[in-house]
């Protein structure tokens, strides 16, 4: 599949990174169609890029890689909807968002990104937890200083 996108230009992308999510993001109800771009291997950031919007990508960033008792318990409707199992276990992320300085990234712990890699379905949840935020700090002793490469 070739898709455009403002950020990475003209992608040819392979199947398995193509994901529905049926109810579309919070905010973009109709874009329904993303691919999913890792940054590089073993990096905790990736991507999640509209195949039909060349100006949509999520900075998605693995909430375990630096929140390693970030939890939730996904309700069984969802879970059944997106096709969750021992077989199919969850991908867990969260979207990012950078501001001038990537010391400065925050990111949503009460929307996670969970999708099936195995179905390539996935969906934004809206948690209902009152200690997380919307705006968490990814870094908030500051940037780490053997981080010597950004996101894009």
């Amino acid at each position: 599949m070739k898709i455009e996108s403002t950020r990475f230009g003209k992608l040819e992308v392979a199947e398995e990174q193509v994901f529905n999510f049926p109810h579309g993001i919070p905010g973009f109800p109709d874009e329904k169609t993303f691919v999913h771009l890792h940054y590089e291997e073993g990096s905790p950031f990736s991507f999640l890029q509209s195949t039909t919007e060349g100006n949509l990508t999520f900075v998605l960033v693995d909430p375990f890689a630096f929140l390693p008792d970030y939890e939730f318990v996904l309700d069984d409707e969802i879970a059944l909807e997106i096709g969750l199992s021992q077989q199919s276990p969850p991908q867990v992320f969260l979207i990012a968002t950078v501001k001038g300085k990537l010391a400065e990234m925050t990111v949503n712990l009460l929307a996670p990104v969970v999708m099936n890699g195995v179905k390539r379905v996935g969906r934004q949840v809206i948690l209902d937890k009152r200690d997380y935020s919307i705006c968490h700090k990814l870094f908030p002793d500051g940037f780490p200083k053997e981080a010597d490469k950004g996101v894009g």
